[in-house]
């Protein structure tokens, strides 16, 4: 799959796999911008990603995750971060399935998500104890998903984010 001049690079995977740290770096190295989903929500609504949970609960924050990756893959040149729960929503599974960009799956393993998220007080779905068995849970239910929209996949497990912005690139500018 052969990286255009103005083609978009996706990045999906479970919370706490790099695709923000990664997509950061990953930008600078192929001369894209940055756009990380989450983030551009909370310019959007002015509000964090926990308070729309909060008050819309999970499925409103999908219909507006939905529109907003929806939105930012009608730009150009651009790595995009979505969530970790992107792929939750058919309708969002639809628009990664039938983007001409490139979809790339950061795998990682649970033991490596729980070390990259100790500190991690942020994300909703990891509020309260038992962590390990939700991430489990999710990467059950999720990591399907992930692996059916992705046009490739790296592991994150053990690279810094810098060695695999490098991994990615190297791959993407090889296939020219």
């Amino acid at each position: 799959m052969p990286l255009t001049k103005n083609a978009n690079i996706i990045l999906i995977g479970p919370m706490g796999a790099g695709k923000t740290t990664v997509g950061k770096q990953l930008a600078m190295r192929l001369g894209k911008t940055f756009c990380d989903v989450d983030q551009e929500l909370e310019k959007r609504t002015g509000v964090s990603v926990n308070l729309i949970f909060e008050i819309e609960k999970e499925a409103g924050f999908r219909v507006r995750e939905t529109a907003m990756l929806a939105e930012l893959l009608q730009r150009e040149n651009c790595i995009i971060a979505t969530g970790g729960g992107v792929v939750v929503t058919e309708a969002s599974r639809r628009l990664l399935q039938e983007t001409d960009h490139t979809v790339v799956y950061l795998k990682t393993a649970v033991k490596h998500q729980l070390k990259r998220l100790k500190r991690d007080k942020q994300r909703p779905l990891l509020q309260g104890t038992g962590r390990r068995e939700r991430l489990m849970k999710l990467a059950k239910e999720r990591n399907p998903w992930y692996e059916s929209v992705a046009d490739l996949s790296f592991a994150s497990g053990r690279n810094s984010a810098y060695g695999m912005a490098q991994k990615i690139a190297d791959y993407l500018t090889k296939e020219q």
